[in-house]
């Protein structure tokens, strides 16, 4: 199995989709008023946009993207006008992440963590 997709809801379709561009995702799909897919720039995954009729509520879901350039991509980023709710961060597992919101309310998280990721000094063994 392999984690390579998922769908956000957002309310406004155009905004959410102008946003997610100007974040640097490439726009492979866009079928309004409902929905929108992108391709990150790198590797194969892919995300969604669905629209939805209510706001967002918090639901304690982040959303992760990892950067390797993270501290210079979020100048960039906040250079165009996207704000951050968190500027980049060191963490005690040995990310480093700066969190900011989407048109919509879904939580972002843009993080570097390299090979810490998937093997952290805590990785439990088989």
């Amino acid at each position: 199995m392999n984690l390579n997709q998922i769908t956000l809801p957002v309310t406004d379709l155009d905004r959410a989709v102008a946003f997610y561009r100007d974040m640097g995702f490439t726009l492979i799909v866009y079928s309004p008023p409902r929905y929108a897919r992108f391709e990150c720039p790198q590797g194969d995954a892919t995300f969604s946009l669905h629209t939805v009729d209510t706001p967002v509520a918090a639901t304690g879901v982040v959303v992760y993207f990892e950067c390797t350039d993270l501290d210079d991509r979020v100048r960039r980023l906040q250079a165009t006008g996207i704000g951050f709710t968190q500027l980049p961060t060191d963490q005690r597992w040995l990310w480093r992440e700066a969190r900011l919101v989407d048109p919509s309310g879904n939580v972002l998280c843009l993080y570097l963590a390299g090979a810490n990721r998937r093997h952290p000094p805590w990785r439990v063994v088989a």
